[in-house]
């Protein structure tokens, strides 16, 4: 048989793209080297409770109704209702740097005035910047733009407040280290300060039972556990896909979601720019999940997320040592606006971590650098909320190598390599990329991305 588009990786921005596709009668295949879809944003089952990879907050919130705005245009295009992914908003998040907690929400105005009472000097700069933002590309077909560093510091002269800004930015889509395109920063400002955190009452779940069952209904055909092996072209164009059990298929077009680098290492005459060092993502991650005995605003913690830093400089880079405590971000999916109130108490916390220093740790030292280094990360994080310890009823958490793992990407870099592919395309004219590597990330951000390649490319005829 012969598909329309074969995709590679049953992420979010995959499952988009085969709705989209599969709506308009393409015959579609989404191969998928896990037994689970998701990609970076799924779930997975531990001593009898469902835990969440991946989704801390899905970002780009705007109230039921809104006609603008990449949420509601993703649902016009996935033919989705809006009650249909059942979205609470968040109660109310902060960043807090020493001396200074900035409280914002999903009203603007919130953030706004939180600046003004410790900024006043930089307020008009802020409104300034802002209003250069308003009109950017959110499709993420856009150029770079250069240093967002740059651009900000035309407007915000305050070196704290630049980095208070940037640090929630970074830590949600940071690619690279210290600073983030433009195009990046744009989109990232939007989602987060100008619209907001939403969730489901079940989590990520819900989201991807949503896709999956509309991606099935429409006749698309997924395959898990069936990694790609290699892609074959000839004369330019991807003429088959080989499987990791050593059958091929054909297909007319392939759309990656699997990375930049990860995909050129697929194909059998990779890209004039295929891999190097420059262009391989660096940033990873370790996170933390503690499930307590108490809901966390029982303990006086009512924050969503806190997005927290220990200096008065914020330094987002690759650490030197297993895990960098300096700063990370702290998420209690409990402290979303439900009308009832989660079973448990969660809180879940990330951190800078070496790739490297992880990979080359012997299995046993392994065990005992994460559970030295959770307990490292929870006295960092309790610096900044209610000391939650002694309520800890059960734990887990992951390293970069665990994305590595399961996912295949590259040093477990959750958001990919530093340049992105803004247009989607490859060295071979049928062979396109969606997702992080394409320049957008989160769960908007993905299924954004694979609708806007897919509409682009694969249904231009």
């Amino acid at each position: 048989m012969t598909y329309d588009t074969v995709i590679i990786g049953a992420g979010m921005s995959g499952l988009a793209a085969g709705i989209r596709l599969a709506h308009y009668n393409q015959r579609v295949c989404i191969l998928e080297q896990h037994y689970a879809v998701g990609g970076l944003n799924s779930f997975y089952r531990q001593r009898g409770r469902t835990l969440d990879v991946g989704l801390h907050a899905l970002t780009n919130y705007v109230p039921k109704g809104t006609k603008s705005g990449p949420l509601s245009r993703l649902l016009r295009h996935l033919r989705l209702t809006w009650d249909e992914l059942a979205l609470v908003p968040q109660i109310g998040s902060a960043i807090a740097f020493p001396g200074i907690r900035l409280n914002f929400n999903n009203h603007f105005e919130i953030f706004v005035s939180e600046i003004e009472k410790y900024f006043p000097a930089q307020i008009d700069g802020l409104m300034k910047l802002v209003n250069q933002l308003l009109d950017y590309d959110q499709l993420g077909l856009g150029t770079s733009g250069g240093s967002a560093r740059q651009f900000v510091s035309q407007y915000i002269t305050d070196a704290k407040l630049a980095d208070m800004i940037f640090c929630p930015l970074l830590y949600y889509g940071g690619a690279k280290e210290r600073d983030m395109e433009f195009g990046q920063f744009c989109i990232m400002f939007r989602s987060i300060f100008l619209e907001g955190f939403a969730r489901p009452f079940d989590g990520v779940r819900l989201i991807l039972k949503k896709l999956l069952s509309k991606f099935k209904t429409l006749g698309g055909e997924l395959r898990l556990r069936c990694g790609v092996d290699r892609i074959f072209s000839k004369q330019g164009r991807v003429e088959k896909v080989k499987l990791q059990d050593g059958s091929e298929i054909e297909a007319k077009n392939v759309l990656s979601s699997a990375g930049w680098q990860e995909t050129m290492q697929l194909c059998d005459c990779p890209a004039a720019v295929e891999q190097t060092p420059s262009n391989t993502g660096q940033l990873g991650f370790i996170e933390t999940i503690s499930v307590l005995d108490k809901d966390p605003k029982d303990l006086g913690h009512n924050r969503t997320i806190i997005f927290f830093n220990d200096s008065d400089r914020f330094t987002y880079e690759k650490p030197g040592a297993l895990v960098d405590t300096r700063s990370g971000v702290i998420c209690s999916p409990n402290n979303f606006d439900y009308a009832e109130s989660l079973d448990e108490g969660m809180i879940r916390i990330t951190a800078l971590a070496n790739y490297e220093r992880w990979k080359n740790l012997p299995p046993r030292e392994y065990q005992e650098q994460k559970q030295y280094w959770y307990e490292q990360t929870l006295a960092s994080a309790v610096r900044f909320m209610p000391d939650f310890r002694k309520h800890v009823i059960d734990t887990d958490m992951f390293t970069p190598t665990t994305i590595r793992r399961f996912t295949g990407k590259e040093n477990g870099a959750i958001y990919g390599a530093p340049q992105k592919q803004y247009d989607g395309r490859t060295h071979l004219e049928n062979l396109y990329v969606c997702g992080t590597d394409q320049g957008m990330v989160g769960i908007i951000g993905a299924i954004v991305s694979g609708i806007t390649i897919a509409n682009r490319y694969l249904l231009a005829e």
